[in-house]
């Protein structure tokens, strides 16, 4: 079993909500939910749970099994890395491509960097972007919300 997330890890989470609200996400259709089972398209029992979701407001209606819902509804989805880090940079960024999802994040604690993957075809991420402490990352108008978030926040948590 893998161990809890350490607080910078919820802290950095709870910090991107509020980023979400401000932003106006609700307003835009979507929801932001921690822990919401993603199906996903590699097997009939295959599915995810990423750190938290950004999905239609409707999510409900995509219900598969097992608390599990269709890729279809997911607008992004992020990770923070924890122990199991090389879950999140290999593993799930293949998951997730394959499933379609649009934009994945990852704030990389372990390399000290933020990823944004976006533009998933044919199983893979066609973009790859790093960036780096001190700098912001524009979350794709895609989304239908404009935000930039702060690498330092991400990687850290809420120190404010």
């Amino acid at each position: 079993m893998t161990p809890p997330a350490d607080g910078p890890h919820a802290e950095s989470l709870t910090w991107l909500i509020e980023e979400l609200f401000t932003a106006g996400a609700r307003q835009a259709g979507l929801k932001y939910l921690q822990g919401i089972g993603l199906w996903l398209p590699s097997g009939p029992t295959d599915f995810a749970i990423p750190d938290l979701s950004l999905v239609e407001s409707d999510y409900r209606d995509a219900h598969v099994e097992k608390n599990c819902f269709a890729p279809h509804i997911f607008r992004m989805v992020v990770e923070v890395t924890s122990s199991n880090w090389s879950d999140d940079l290999g593993t799930k960024v293949d998951c997730y491509a394959q499933a379609g999802i649009p934009v994945y994040l990852v704030a990389d604690r372990r390399h000290d960097e933020v990823v944004l993957h976006t533009d998933p075809r044919g199983g893979e991420y066609r973009s790859r972007k790093p960036f780096k402490r001190g700098t912001s990352v524009p979350l794709p108008e895609s989304l239908g919300i404009t935000l930039e978030l702060s690498v330092d926040r991400l990687l850290d948590g809420d120190e404010g």
